[in-house]
């Protein structure tokens, strides 16, 4: 049986669907009934609580050959590292509890730094707490920024005709589908042969720049001249406030863009065959803007 953190988000979903239907028994972890209903009703077990709560996530991860674990993402939360360390705490807790000697771990390109590099920072912390475990096989996945990212571009683009962000308009940076990294933890998850810890980047098709990929959501939109537009750090995060995020993970947002443009937050290990993945920005945009 293998546990799934998350598992009505991005990532968990897909994974949950691949190990159900590789005939894998599947604990589906979140923290809404209601939407975790569709996989109770595809076979899996389901388990509601918080993820901060160290004791539910023991019971959760009891009795589990792995785990698929990630730290949940909340725009609104005022204290965003702390709740991340809260949640990092907590897993750490439950695997010690547990039992579970196998983790895959969701991270991000840029976790290797320890600052600079805005929320990621929190997973920097995780990795740290994860990697301090003895006697469990860990592999973690550093993936790029998700495509899903810059779904709310489209309201932008609805309301004032552009997209604008802190990126440089030619600043080239992995990014990456979110079932390529669904599809690759679901691997690991049922592949027994590796041990110990290993660190694995996953860096979309290609990189790609905001300008780019601007380019491409206007000639899927029919609105081959959409612009561009780089805004200074502070607009930006004015601008996520305006939007529902809280002063701090605008703030970090913005700390992680200018990490990024002056070329702090990127890969370690280079592009190659193994961390390239197979889903375009142009096929991800075909499916999800009709």
């Amino acid at each position: 049986m293998i546990t799934v953190m998350g598992a009505t988000g991005h990532t968990g979903k897909r994974i949950v669907d691949s190990l159900l239907k590789a005939g894998e028994p599947v604990r589906a972890l979140g923290r809404s009934a209601e939407r975790l209903d569709a996989l109770r009703r595809a076979g899996a077990e389901v388990l509601v609580g918080e993820p901060n709560d160290g004791a539910y996530l023991t019971e959760a991860f009891r009795g589990a050959e792995a785990i698929y674990s990630l730290l949940p993402y909340d725009p609104s939360v005022s204290d965003y590292l702390g709740q991340q360390a809260a949640v990092g705490e907590a897993i750490v807790q439950a695997i010690q509890g547990s039992g579970v000697r196998r983790v895959v771990a969701l991270s991000s390109v840029g976790a290797e730094l320890a600052t600079g590099n805005g929320p990621i920072a929190s997973m920097h912390a995780q990795e740290r707490r994860l990697r301090a475990l003895p006697g469990i096989d860990l592999l973690i996945l550093r993936a790029g920024a998700f495509f899903e990212n810059l779904l709310p571009a489209l309201e932008l683009i609805e309301q004032h005709g552009l997209v604008a962000d802190g990126m440089g308009a030619d600043m080239q940076l992995p990014m990456i589908a979110s079932k390529d990294i669904a599809d690759a933890a679901s691997a690991a998850l049922l592949d027994p042969s590796w041990h110990g810890l290993q660190i694995r980047e996953l860096l979309g098709q290609r990189d790609i720049s905001y300008g780019e990929a601007t380019r491409i959501l206007g000639e899927r939109l029919g609105r081959p001249d959409l612009p561009y537009v780089q805004l200074p750090y502070g607009e930006m995060a004015g601008i996520l406030q305006e939007a529902g995020f809280s002063a701090d993970l605008a703030g970090l947002y913005a700390e992680l863009a200018r990490g990024i443009n002056e070329g702090l937050v990127k890969s370690l290990e280079g592009r190659r065959p193994a961390n390239t993945t197979a889903t375009s920005f142009e096929a991800f945009v075909a499916e999800m803007v009709s």
